[in-house]
């Protein structure tokens, strides 16, 4: 089998050294459009962040031409990725991942991942591609078969969004929010949201390995300090040390960020289907104004009452939210 790879971050080439242990041959995008060249490949992994995704269409389209037969596999965070790849390549041509094996690189650029963890794997059309399961488990990596993409991604964004972009706005670790009292139950109110939000869409949630989403969604209804306390213990034991990959947007400087595709994403389905999402929504839009203008960070640095202050803000704009 033959792989290519946009994207040579830790998730592209942990994925890269897998199949390559798996008598694979792999292949890397270039960085510059204008360094790609046509490649024969039966696989293509989209291992970019989200807000690369168009740049990375752009490569396969060079690199694959208009008559290749590629599956393309979208291991991306957030929503809204699979759709643009079938808008460009076709549904059944793609292949929807939810990666569940924490990864990250050494200084080297080496990727170091745990032995915890697996992936979800879903059709976007109607094609199983079951070759492709077949392959991921013959490299090591324990699969999932999903019916439903949207289910999965959405479960998986459920996950991605718990201390991420509030911890990117704070510039704190995890294992400093889970102390910060009327900041975490933000956080529980943001979960609660995101629930509410895939039940209006039609989206149920799906346990993925090595994490069970529908507890997580049971947990954040149960009373507060209950649910706190069981997402505390579990959040500072999980990745209570380890920048979320907001912060980690953040402090690249890139002026962009994914919020747009985790809280933006639940911000923007609950306005359509009229489910109010105070707390994504502020999170969605100052992390936004902070990646934008760098200089807004000193406001929200380790000052939780300034983001709380925006949450109240926004209740006050639509005094309807507060009722909830």
């Amino acid at each position: 089998m033959k792989a290519y790879i946009v994207g040579a971050g830790a998730v592209g080439t942990y994925l890269g050294e897998k199949l390559r242990n798996a008598s694979t041959t792999i292949a890397f995008a270039p960085r510059r459009l204008d360094d790609v060249q046509r490649v024969d490949a039966d696989l293509a992994i989209v291992a970019v962040k989200s807000y690369d995704t168009d740049e990375a269409i752009a490569a396969l389209q060079q690199a694959l031409g208009p008559d290749s037969h590629a599956t393309i596999l979208c291991p991306q965070n957030g929503v809204g990725n699979e759709e643009k790849l079938a808008a460009a390549f076709g549904a059944d041509a793609v292949v929807s991942c939810a990666l569940t094996v924490p990864v990250e690189r050494t200084r080297d650029g080496e990727p170091i991942a745990s032995n915890e963890g697996g992936m979800a794997l879903a059709p976007v059309g109607s094609v199983a591609h079951n070759w492709l399961v077949a392959a991921f488990e013959q490299a090591g990596l324990p699969v999932k078969v999903v019916s439903d993409y949207r289910s999965m991604k959405w479960s998986k964004l459920c996950l991605n969004s718990v201390a991420n972009a509030s911890c990117a706005i704070l510039n704190v670790l995890p294992e400093r929010l889970i102390r910060m009292e009327h900041m975490f139950a933000l956080e529980v109110r943001a979960v609660r949201e995101t629930a509410a939000v895939m039940k209006a869409i039609g989206v149920r949630a799906i346990d993925l390995p090595r994490y069970p989403v529908r507890a997580l969604q049971g947990i954040v209804h149960l009373p507060s300090g209950v649910s706190r306390w069981i997402l505390a213990n579990r959040i500072a034991g999980a990745r209570g040390r380890k920048p979320p990959s907001l912060l980690l947007d953040l402090r690249a400087g890139k002026g962009k960020t994914e919020v747009g595709v985790l809280n933006g994403a639940v911000a923007l389905a609950g306005s359509r289907t009229g489910i109010a999402t105070p707390i994504n929504t502020v999170f969605a839009r100052v992390l936004d104004d902070i990646a934008h203008m760098p200089q807004l960070w000193a406001k929200y640095r380790e000052r939780p009452q300034a983001l709380y202050a925006e949450v109240e803000a926004e209740l006050r704009r639509a005094p309807a939210l507060s009722a909830r």
